[in-house]
């Protein structure tokens, strides 16, 4: 219906505008003349304002249809680049609320994401800056594996395989909680580097989003 209005006003406007133009050129009064005028401007008001309300439409049609029509506090996911950080095509946000693993991850997911999983070296570099950045240097966030089915076989939250890790392997040989320690968090205070935990303790986190 939108766009059926914005047609048929541009097509008022041209043929007024056109009508205008090619109006014999004998003397017209001012009055008629400005009359011309005054009915272009605002026709094309109409035709502005109306193609506002299109774009506000497409921006809430949009939100529908990834899900993002979900709050958390004041963020969207639409605009969690612009709260938080790109990187690798995802968008990161730090929460600093802190929450034990499951109560975490269930927040991610309702905003649309899930608990932040570095698959690269340089992934896991910039989300160690995003978040060194945004929290301080001595902080844990949670990250989305575990181990909880099978000891020592950390998968993604998704079940798959984890190919990528950044353990802490030189002072306290990483992973070394054992049954008691089936998740895992990114330390700033060692520089991005990975230790287990128990999924009760309560650590801030960071929520990604894969950007469409």
């Amino acid at each position: 219906m939108h766009f059926r209005r914005v047609c048929v006003l541009l097509c008022l406007l041209f043929l007024a505008h056109h009508s205008f133009q090619e109006t014999p050129s004998k003397k017209k009064s001012g009055k008629k003349e400005g009359g011309n005028t005054a009915a272009i401007e605002e026709l094309k008001k109409q035709v502005e304002d109306i193609m506002q309300d299109v774009r506000l439409l497409k921006e809430q049609q949009a939100l529908q249809r990834d899900g993002s029509a979900l709050k958390y506090g004041e963020c969207f996911p639409s605009d969690v680049c612009l709260k938080g950080t790109k990187i690798d095509g995802k968008c990161f946000l730090a929460v600093s609320v802190k929450k034990s693993y499951h109560v975490a991850n269930e927040d991610c997911m309702a905003m649309g994401g899930t608990l932040s999983t570095p698959v690269t070296g340089d992934e896991n570099d910039q989300l160690y800056e995003y978040v060194r950045r945004r929290m301080g240097p001595e902080v844990q966030v949670w990250l989305g594996i575990n181990d909880m089915v099978s000891e020592g076989h950390w998968v993604d939250m998704s079940g798959s395989s984890v190919r990528y890790k950044n353990w802490e392997t030189e002072i306290t040989r990483q992973p070394d909680g054992g049954h008691t320690h089936n998740c895992a968090v990114l330390s700033t205070t060692a520089n991005g580097k990975w230790f287990d935990e128990s999924c009760k303790v309560e650590k801030a986190f960071v929520c990604e989003f894969n950007i469409v």
